[in-house]
């Protein structure tokens, strides 16, 4: 099965009211604006998406907003982690049930699992659906790195298609790619040129949230193999690629996102708003680009 993620892919924001409901009006804002812009695939319900503050019912209720949203557009990778298999493989069943197009799973956090025990969630997972699914490798959230030998043998089977590579090293995509055909997708939005120069094929990104356009440039650039055109938008891009992560994500993103009037910078406990710094920094990269 080979995948139908690839190009630009945002990993969308999950806008909220003030009273800290989740405004699937904007949701549906955000759809149309991405689709218009190039966004070649949509995240929704990842950690941008701050998928670990939403209920199940929630989390339910957003993926089925932008899968009904998207009405086939473009594919929608449904975000359907969990450090429990069992609560995975419910998001994935109900992805599955309400039409999306695939599942990014994030391996198991905070508990831990040794390589066997990533290898054994993965597996499980991918023997009880049909989707297509994407692991989701990021070790600065979860504590642990599925090792590229592990990916090797999880790439074998055939819906497990890509994975989204944000361990923030070269060297570890690389093997990747040395030892398996699975697609790689850039999980590090700095790196989305280097990687893709390397053999990614997209980006599951936060910029794209905030210019979407110049994101999907970059991806397409690199895909044709146009070096020059990515490494003048790598560079374009990068200073944004940084400032974006000046404090934990989503919250730079969200205050971004609320300058150019996108949708509220609300965010659900224990994330804050991020700090005057951070806005003028982000202010101030926003203007360079032409955003504000």
């Amino acid at each position: 099965m080979r995948s139908i993620f690839k190009g630009s892919i945002v990993a969308l924001v999950t806008p909220f009211r003030k009273n800290g409901s989740v405004d699937h009006g904007v949701v549906r804002e955000l759809v149309e604006w991405h689709i218009a812009s190039g966004t070649n695939a949509i995240v929704p319900c990842a950690t941008t998406g701050e998928s670990p503050t939403l209920t199940h019912d929630e989390h339910d209720e957003v993926i089925a907003t932008v899968v009904k949203a998207v009405n086939k557009r473009i594919p929608v990778l449904a975000g359907c982690g969990s450090n429990c298999t069992e609560e995975s493989l419910r998001l994935i069943k109900h992805a599955e049930s309400v039409g999306a197009d695939g599942a990014l799973v994030i391996t198991p956090y905070y508990n831990k699992p040794t390589q066997a025990g990533m290898t054994a969630h993965y597996e499980s997972l991918a023997k009880a659906t049909k989707l297509p699914i994407v692991i989701y490798n990021v070790p600065g959230r979860t504590g642990v790195n599925i090792k590229p030998e592990t990916v090797a043998e999880l790439a074998k089977i055939e819906n497990i298609v890509g994975i989204k590579e944000a361990s923030g090293s070269l060297d570890q995509a690389s093997e990747i790619m040395q030892k398996c055909d699975l697609d790689v997708l850039s999980g590090e939005d700095s790196l989305n040129f280097p990687l893709m120069a390397m053999g990614a094929v997209g980006a599951i990104s936060v910029v794209a949230n905030v210019v979407p356009e110049l994101m999907a440039k970059l991806t397409s650039a690199a895909l044709k193999g146009d070096m020059e055109e990515g490494r003048k938008l790598h560079k374009m891009l990068f200073p944004i690629s940084r400032a974006l992560f000046a404090e934990t994500n989503p919250c730079p993103v969200k205050a971004a996102l609320a300058m150019i009037g996108k949708c509220e910078n609300n965010l659900r406990l224990p994330l804050v708003p991020v700090s005057p710094a951070t806005e003028e920094l982000l202010a101030k990269t926003l203007r360079d680009l032409g955003a504000l």
